[in-house]
């Protein structure tokens, strides 16, 4: 039981919640770009909510189904097929052997995750299957899909029909606000550097990755070099390097970095990141610790109705 790529796409590989526990080992979270995204797609195929899925990037995959199961698509919206025949994102699809899924044009967002009822027969590594994309380990064989790949699934199943809630729907416009706790080192930035940052809309540049997002735009303006002691990077985590553009930290990013640490992507917010693009716009809202833990608890609530429905 499997599917073949026959077109692979521009970044497609096998990606879960990620990896826990081993960032003092200089390993990186890597997994899923847009963990919700990942969890609703699971969702409509009655799966566990961080099951590894397909994360499909900015050009999608074709493939080929080489059994019946049911699949289903969520995230970044692209024009999809199902043997010519128009599909959709987020809503159960039924697939037969032999039928054949086409991601065509882009339309909105960056990242859809594909989960299949069923189980990709892939090795867990350090409690993931997530392919680390920088590092080379993981996933199918360390790496993005390749043309004719062929991926095994185990146990594949069709489950009943459902479609996502509107609710639950995500839009992506191109502009995003991205709420923020103080970073470790804020109190080191003059007023004037806080409030240049907090006041900049800021470009996303072609230079982005999983590692980490570049931002472009008015530079923080930092009026002696600032340096501290090399230390942890998490997820979110905003440094302003020398030049004063911000850099934002994602999930394969280095564990430790030495600029300084203007801010904090909010947990709940960190679903974002995985929708940004070359040429997206962002801004940043100081928002207070007790408010992120409240964000966080929101978003808890809101999954929890939707798989328990």
């Amino acid at each position: 039981m499997s599917l073949k790529f026959i077109k692979a796409g521009m970044q497609t590989s096998i990606q879960d919640a990620g990896r826990f526990g081993f960032m003092h080992q200089g390993i990186s979270r890597s997994g899923a770009m847009d963990p919700l995204s990942l969890q609703l797609a699971n969702c409509l195929v009655s799966n566990s909510i961080n099951q590894a899925a397909i994360e499909v990037t900015l050009v999608g995959p074709t493939i080929e189904f080489m059994q019946n199961l049911s699949i289903a698509i969520c995230g970044a919206e692209f024009d999809l097929t199902l043997n010519d025949k128009p599909v959709f994102n987020n809503e159960t699809i039924h697939v037969n052997s032999g039928d054949v899924l086409a991601f065509k044009g882009l339309r909105k967002g960056t990242r859809a995750y594909l989960a299949v009822a069923g189980e990709f027969n892939i090795e867990s590594l350090f409690g993931s299957q997530a392919t680390h994309l920088t590092a080379g380990f993981g996933g199918y064989k360390g790496r993005q899909f390749g043309e004719n790949d062929v991926l095994e699934i185990v146990s594949p199943r069709e489950v009943e029909l459902r479609d996502l809630p509107e609710a639950y729907r995500p839009t992506f416009s191109g502009n995003y606000l991205l709420r923020c706790c103080e970073g470790l080192e804020a109190e080191q930035f003059e007023q004037e550097s806080l409030a240049a940052f907090y006041d900049t809309s800021y470009t996303i540049s072609v230079d982005s990755n999983r590692m980490g997002l570049r931002l472009e735009g008015q530079a923080v303006p930092l009026n002696a070099p600032m340096s501290i002691v090399s230390s942890g990077l998490v997820q979110g985590s905003i440094q302003v390097p020398p030049s004063g553009l911000p850099i934002i930290s994602s999930v394969d990013g280095q564990t430790i970095g030495g600029y300084p640490r203007i801010a904090n992507v909010i947990s709940a917010d960190l679903t974002l990141l995985g929708q940004l693009k070359a040429g997206d716009k962002v801004s940043c809202l100081s928002v207070s610790r007790q408010k992120a833990w409240q964000c966080m608890e929101e978003k808890y609530r809101f999954l929890n109705a939707l798989f328990s429905s």
